[in-house]
């Protein structure tokens, strides 16, 4: 089973990396990373680097294809490589996946158009201006699309996706396995759980704020 995982410049690394932990553990997987070039490619902090080791041409035909988010998802908002390659292989693809923001960018693609779909909480709304039915939830499955809201959410979209494609046992293999089982200090982690004030920074702070650049 060939996964592939697109990375391109200012990635967010957990929007990659948690999938990748979970899908790799599918009997027979093979990860490729991709991008427009290959070699190092940053993620935003720009101090942890992943290696495309295939470029957008070399990976024709994966059976899983993993769009990350991060702030780099906003050069990837118009028709160009990336989007040629997204439309190209999810012709084929037994699934079209994304976290966080990543779902923008396969929506800006034409892939999402009327489907339901979810993104991080600060940017879900931008969804339905790219054609899509933006969903509150922290994974939505709509036929063969499988996409996250933000960042830790990956996980949580891997682990449904391996259920769907080997079974709920392997699944749960893998959840303990990896040991995933989140209990934060701190009941903050969705918009309507955390303190206004905390929200309202966030929301002001945010690339995808009235005249932001997301």
């Amino acid at each position: 089973m060939r996964i592939a995982v697109l990375l391109f410049d200012r990635f967010t690394a957990l929007d990659a990396v948690g999938p990748y932990e979970v899908l790799s553990r599918l009997p027979g997987a093979e990860v490729i990373f991709v991008g427009e070039r290959t070699g190092p490619v940053r993620d935003q902090a720009g101090s942890l680097h992943l290696v495309a080791r295939a470029g957008l041409g070399e990976v024709t035909d994966p059976d899983i294809v993993l769009v990350p988010g991060g702030p780099g998802q906003a050069a990837h908002m118009s028709d160009g490589p990336v989007h040629r390659w997204l439309r190209a292989v999810d012709e084929t693809s037994g699934w079209t996946t994304s976290v966080c923001t990543g779902s923008l960018v396969l929506a800006a693609a034409g892939l999402l158009s009327g489907r339901r779909a979810t993104s991080h909480w600060l940017a879900r709304d931008r969804l339905a201006e790219l054609g899509a039915c933006p969903v509150g939830e922290r994974v939505v499955v709509d036929g063969k699309y499988v996409t996250a809201a933000g960042v830790s959410a990956g996980i949580d979209m891997a682990l449904t996706l391996v259920g769907r494609v080997a079974g709920d046992e392997l699944a749960r293999r893998i959840q303990l396995g990896v040991e995933y089982d989140p209990r934060p200090d701190h009941d903050a982690g969705a918009p309507d759980r955390a303190p206004a004030e905390v929200v309202d920074e966030l929301r002001a702070r945010s690339r995808f704020a009235p005249g932001g650049q997301g």
